[in-house]
């Protein structure tokens, strides 16, 4: 399988000179493969958003390698690193991040727009990709005049416009009732599974991980445990998924 995603011995350190350093990531390495859904889990300050960062190439690592697609991000800087950033990664955030004065059709455009994607194409893919997620009836209206769990879907819209090499959720259900969030879960599942999106979902949520195929589990900075849902359903995983998370706090 082709590997889109190498992280080898990443550290990260905050504190420079005489200040304190806090060792946020102790040397984590894992490898994701075109197609997966891969869920990071634990407690606050295990390291999870810090790694999500570094992923996002929104930050960068005190050692070790991360791989996108290929390339070394660490090396890159700049305008290189928001080219490269805005080509292979697609964003979903808990709050959405939506422009209040653009459109549904608007806000999902705009990645196409600062690439200099022209018109009539940027039509034609927003058009494809809001009726993949269920939500062309909608491309007029502005974000004020929709619900939460519509306003994630455009947001996942915008995400995926670019056909990003990987999809980052940064705890996307978390601003969302359970029915909405069911919904936004079941999408993501099956852009996975039909359309080979692979994504990779830093959660607290057991139910939300509970639709990964495979989960790390980060403890003081460093990869505690990996499991893979195999054929367990998706009730049984759940059910693991809680049981480690109990003793990952003890």
């Amino acid at each position: 399988m082709e590997k889109i995603v190498a992280v080898n011995d990443v550290k990260k350190t905050y504190g420079k000179g005489n200040q304190k350093k806090t060792e946020a990531l102790k040397g984590i390495s894992f490898e994701v493969e075109k197609g997966e859904f891969i869920g990071i889990m634990g407690a606050s300050g295990s390291g999870k958003s810090t790694l999500l960062n570094l992923l996002a190439t929104l930050d960068k690592p005190t050692g070790g390698k991360i791989k996108i697609n290929q390339a070394d991000v660490t090396k890159l800087s700049g305008n290189q690193l928001s080219d490269f950033r805005s080509r292979e990664i697609g964003f979903i955030f808990q709050d959405f991040n939506l422009l209040e004065n653009l459109t549904a059709a608007e806000n999902i455009a705009v990645p196409l727009s600062l690439q200099g994607v022209k018109g009539k194409a940027i039509h034609r893919r927003v058009a494809e990709v809001a009726k993949r997620l269920s939500i062309d009836g909608i491309l007029n209206s502005y974000p004020a005049q929709i619900s939460g769990g519509q306003k994630q879907r455009v947001a996942a819209a915008r995400a995926l416009i670019t056909q990003p090499t990987i999809l980052l959720g940064d705890e996307p259900t978390g601003a969302l009732d359970s029915q909405s969030a069911r919904d936004l879960l079941d999408t993501m599942e099956e852009l996975n599974q039909k359309d080979q999106v692979s994504i990779l979902l830093v959660t607290h949520d057991p139910f939300s991980a509970s639709y990964c195929r495979r989960i790390l589990f980060i403890k003081d900075g460093v990869i505690y445990q990996e499991v893979k849902r195999e054929n367990q359903t998706r009730e049984a995983f759940y059910r693991q998924i809680l049981s480690i998370l109990g003793n990952l706090e003890q």
